[in-house]
């Protein structure tokens, strides 16, 4: 979760290994996630998914009706990068 504690929380990086996936583990992370203490009175919940709408909306999650103020860089090939730079010894990186 990142958030300022008073008006936003964006859920992040969320997801359910293989070996664990079907427990219910998905639904209890979102109530642990929703009741905590510090996150409530907070005006807004924010997260992107691709393929676990239905999962969210039973939270109460609606996709944006107006985008809006939303704004976004993608930047999809910094991974690619990472793993070069990753895989190169230390001497050779400038």
């Amino acid at each position: 979760m990142v958030t300022d504690y008073a008006t936003y929380v964006y859920l992040a990086d969320v997801f359910v290994a293989e070996g664990y996936r079907g427990q219910g583990l998905d639904k209890w992370l979102l109530e642990c996630v929703m009741a905590h203490p510090a996150l409530q009175g907070l005006r807004r919940f924010g997260l992107v998914t691709r393929d676990a709408q239905g999962l969210y909306q039973q939270f109460g999650f609606r996709e944006l009706a107006n985008s809006g103020p939303h704004m976004e860089i993608v930047r999809p090939e910094v991974y690619l990068a990472a793993v070069y730079l990753a895989t190169r010894p230390p001497s050779t990186i400038k």
